[in-house]
């Protein structure tokens, strides 16, 4: 069994986020990063397990099309292996029959290099720079007026 890790790698996480910096709408339902203990159990030298593994829901009417990511991103060095409908790829392998339990119809399952863990840079560079939407400026409102001073009057 291999480490179990607190959270995820740098890296695993950005797949996420610039996911859905570049498609906020899109589904996250199948979305995962660190595992459950179930999944442990079932599968203890996953990826997920020491945070070097992410899972990103296919959702292509939202255009997270994962069958196209999939072949986008075998050319990706940080890539360990990828599983997607029923295949796996990695590049020692190339593209095999995957035989798990679970075939990966609804996420794209992206294992990462160890070497690669902090490495961040776009994991979807094929698209462009992602456009700045909903930005959040705080604003604060004004202090409200201070109460006028009353002081109470004895009924003497």
């Amino acid at each position: 069994m291999k480490f179990i890790a607190k959270r995820p790698t740098p890296a695993a996480l950005a797949v996420l986020r610039q996911a859905t910096a570049h498609f906020p709408r899109r589904k996250k339902a199948s979305d995962g990063l660190l595992p459950s203990a179930a999944h442990m159990k079932a599968s203890p030298n996953s990826d997920h397990n020491t945070g070097f593994a992410v899972d990103l829901t296919h959702d292509p009417k939202h255009h997270i099309d994962c069958a196209v990511i999939y072949l986008k991103l075998k050319k990706d060095k940080r890539v360990k292996y990828l599983i997607f409908k029923g295949k796996i790829w990695s590049k020692q392998k190339g593209e095999t029959k995957y035989t798990g339990s679970n075939q990966h119809e609804k996420h794209l399952h992206i294992s990462i290099k160890d070497e690669c863990g902090e490495d961040t840079s776009p994991w979807f560079p094929w698209l462009a720079k992602p456009k700045t939407i909903n930005k959040v400026r705080a604003k604060f409102p004004k202090p409200l007026p201070k109460k006028k001073e009353t002081k109470c009057r004895n009924s003497n």
